[in-house]
Formats: structure tokens, sequence, C-alpha cells
């Protein structure tokens, strides 16, 4: 007789909070001139800040005191203060003008509707993983498509761990063909944000299933990723290596049998984020608390759920 088969029990819910036991990772410990050279960095950006009286001044002030800000771009800078300088300030004034912190969740909505880009889980050291599956595309090429995908990096931050500064990302070219697959124009533009603009918040780039039709994209974009991103992307690699099986999607081996369903995805990552509809932020699940406007709180309660907030660590 045959054995039967067990049960596969699927789930909508997804993983916002990392397992109790994952260690986060990397630790970075900085040497004394290390320190004065972030503190340095943080001095500068206070002088070329907005004023009090800006309507952006205090989201911009989020940024800033992130504790992970400054040693990101003095890393990225490889600990060359001028050069750090530079990249910060351009990062500070896309920012103004681009304000990826107030990017509506209706603006960008529609582009989540198929599960193209999905935050779920999270990697053996603690990054939150984001799922692209171009495969999935639902909307012709637009501005709108890299906003959501700055949106979804925002998101990212939120689910950060305490420790943590960068995000896994994989990108599965399953289903994918040239009418899905993006532009190499609009991969530059998205390589040109990450890479500039979100420095060191690329912890892991892995891509699955490319088919080798494909190969021309890559080659493409190739000349316009920086070393560190090219060092960081691995083909095919393993999975189950680097991520805990309970953690995984089951596309991929995994243990989570995740049933996408855009509304619940949509509504638990707003929970997740503390994010009301219209872009607010509120203090708890909006089941409970009412949502409140930036400029009627405090810059340290601008902040909740802790996560936002990436704890001090030390860097080698």
């Amino acid at each position: 007789m045959p054995r039967e088969q067990p049960k596969i029990t699927t789930t909508r819910r997804i993983i916002t909070t990392p397992p109790s036991n994952v260690v986060v990772g990397p630790i970075y410990r900085y040497t004394m001139e290390q320190e004065a050279q972030i503190a340095a960095l943080s001095a500068y950006t206070s002088t070329i800040a907005l004023p009090h009286t800006h309507s952006y001044h205090l989201w911009e002030q989020r940024f800033l005191s992130r504790l992970d800000t400054h040693p990101r771009y003095m890393r990225a800078a490889k600990w060359q203060l001028e050069d750090a300088k530079k990249r910060i300030r351009a990062t500070m004034e896309w920012r103004r003008e681009y304000q990826p912190d107030l990017i509506t969740p209706d603006e960008v909505r529609v582009e989540s509707e198929t599960g193209k880009l999905i935050l779920n889980g999270f990697d053996n050291e603690g990054r939150p993983i984001l799922y692209v599956r171009p495969g999935r595309e639902n909307t012709e090429t637009s501005p709108r498509q890299v906003r959501y995908l700055v949106w979804c990096l925002e998101r990212a931050k939120d689910l950060m761990p305490l420790g943590q500064e960068s995000v896994a990302i994989i990108v599965d070219y399953k289903s994918t063909t040239l009418r899905t697959n993006p532009s190499i124009a609009v991969a530059r533009k998205v390589l040109n944000i990450l890479q500039r603009h979100y420095a060191e918040t690329l912890g892991r780039a892995i891509v699955v299933n490319l088919p080798p039709l494909l190969n021309f994209f890559f080659k493409g974009i190739s000349p316009f990723l920086d070393p560190v991103t090219r060092e960081k992307m691995r083909f095919n690699p393993p999975l189950l290596s680097l991520i805990p099986a309970s953690q995984l999607d089951a596309d991929f081996g995994g243990d989570n049998h995740f049933e996408f369903e855009k509304d619940e995805y949509w509504r638990q990552l707003l929970d997740a984020c503390h994010i009301a509809p219209d872009g607010t932020r509120v203090l708890s699940p909006r089941s409970s608390m009412s949502t409140m406007s930036l400029q009627d709180v405090k810059l340290q309660e601008v902040d909740l759920p802790p996560s936002l907030v990436v704890s001090e660590i030390t860097v080698s």
C-alpha cells in the first residue's frame, strides 16, 4: 500500500521577527581612530542639516540619528573622511528630494499585488529577506516601480533586529521572460540608489533560476556594479546553508510554505512596520492605537518600534 504523504500546511502569515536564537552579524568593532572619524562625520552632517523650521527636518534627523548611518558611510568610503562627507551629503540631498520615508502605501500598493517583492523571514545573521520575483511583474515600466523597491528597502530597515544593518535579497528568475524582466535602464537606476544611498545595506544578493536568455542582462549591468556589490552576489548557492529552513520559502527548499494573498500581506507588513495607510506612523498595532503625525511627536517617539534604531555596535 503506497505510503501516505504528509499533509503540507500553508500559511499566510509573514515572518517579521527573527528566531530567538539568531546571532546578529556581522558585528563591527571600531578602533578609537575610527570612532573619531565617525564622530567627525556626524559633526559634519549637523552643519548641513535642514533647519528646524523645514517640513522634512524631523525625517532627516530620524535618518541621521540612527546609530548605523554614519558608520555605514565611513565603511563605504574606506575610512576616507572627505569621501564619506561627499557620499552622505549626496544621500541627504537625494532623501530631501525623493523623501523615501514619506512614500505612502497607497502610492505603491498596486506594485505589491502579485508578490513580485515580498519581505518574509530572516537569514542566519538576522538580515530581513526580500524576495524579488521578476516573473510576477504586473505593471509597465515607470518611476513607481523604483519607488516601490525603495519603499521595500525602508520597510526592511524597519524590520531589522537590533544590531543588524543589512538586508538579504533573493532574486528568483523562475518564469521570467524578456517582457517581465526589468530593463537595463531601470536596473541601473535601482543599482544607483542602492549603492549610493543605501550604503552597506546590501548584505547578500542571491540569484537563482537564471535562464540563459537573460545572461545578457547581467552583462549589461555588470559595468555598473561596484566591487563591493559584486562581491556580495551569489548565483544558485545552497540556500539552507545561509537561511534557516523555518525562515526560507518552500519554493527554495525551506519549510515556510507561504501562500501569498495580497491584502493579508499588505496588512501584516504595515502592522509590523507601524505604518498607517496614509503613511503616518502608529505607536502600536492599528487595532488599538490611533495614527500620529510626525509634526506632533518628539524625535525619540518617531523611532518606534525599537528595531527602527540600530544598536550601537563595533568594525575591524
